[in-house]
């Protein structure tokens, strides 16, 4: 994987999908990151566990696509949450004032124990 592409897997658990990202998301790749939830929510899931973990950049269409699927979720009385994402994605959604509209889990297998 070189720095500027994204890999996208997806994972179906009982009460929640997980979604694990990795490399950088970036306005030449958030299409297809956002096509990632989108399919995921059309699947029928309504609780998303978001793993960010490997994510080493974040534009704000990235940013874009997690609230877009988050309102989704929420509308579908389920709920989006982060799996220990990356100091760098951190550090984006804090500036971006967006912290605090998500549940935010230290690893993966507390976030899917959520649900």
């Amino acid at each position: 994987m070189s720095a500027t592409n994204l890999d996208i897997s997806t994972e179906t658990f009982k009460r929640a999908a997980l979604v694990k990202a990795a490399g950088r998301i970036d306005s030449s790749n958030a299409a297809q990151f956002d096509t990632a939830l989108k399919d995921v929510l059309a699947a029928g899931h309504e609780n998303i566990v978001l793993d960010l973990s490997q994510i080493t950049y974040m534009s704000s269409a990235g940013l874009r696509a997690i609230v877009a699927a988050h309102r989704e979720c929420a509308k579908k009385k389920g709920a989006l949450v982060l799996a220990a994402p990356s100091e760098r994605v951190s550090e984006v959604l804090s500036l971006a004032g967006l912290d605090s509209i998500f549940t935010v889990y230290d690893d993966v297998t507390a976030a899917v124990g959520s649900f």
